[in-house]
């Protein structure tokens, strides 16, 4: 199993804690750092020990809350994903947060999508030369 220091931290953040606890158990069993939170107040203590790579947010809280998830502090070459799940109000994304999102999905419908998007956003961070976790600069001596 891989050490946790070289696992990419994954921010769930959404009302449906079972959807979330599944998701976060499939990422993990992929070698994925999984932390979830049910509102942003949570998920931005969670972000303050240790930037995840990725948030993937419930739509719905996103489009009701853009300065909440734009005020999330990812990691460097970190990404912003929304889902929503079953039937949902369709909301429009605001125009700021727009920019800022690398896809949106159906969950758990596209589970398989996601666990692409977290391994390539993960490569394509460790290709540019940050850290895995702390999207830093590593070091070599």
């Amino acid at each position: 199993m891989p050490d946790q220091s070289e696992m990419p931290s994954i921010l769930l953040v959404g009302h449906d804690l079972s959807l979330l606890e599944g998701l976060a158990q499939s990422l993990s069993a992929q070698g994925h750092s999984t932390r979830v939170a049910s509102s942003f107040g949570e998920a931005r203590e969670l972000t303050m020990t240790s930037r995840p790579l990725i948030a993937v947010i419930e739509r719905e809280m996103a489009t009701t809350a853009a300065g909440e998830v734009l005020g999330l502090s990812l990691a460097a070459g970190g990404a912003l994903v929304l889902y929503r799940s079953g039937p949902v109000k369709t909301l429009a994304v605001p125009h700021a947060l727009q920019r800022h999102i690398l896809a949106d999905l159906a969950l758990p419908l596209e589970r398989n999508r996601l666990a692409a998007l977290v391994q390539t956003v993960s490569d394509r961070a460790t290709a540019a030369g940050r850290g895995r976790i702390s999207g830093e600069n590593q070091l070599t001596s």
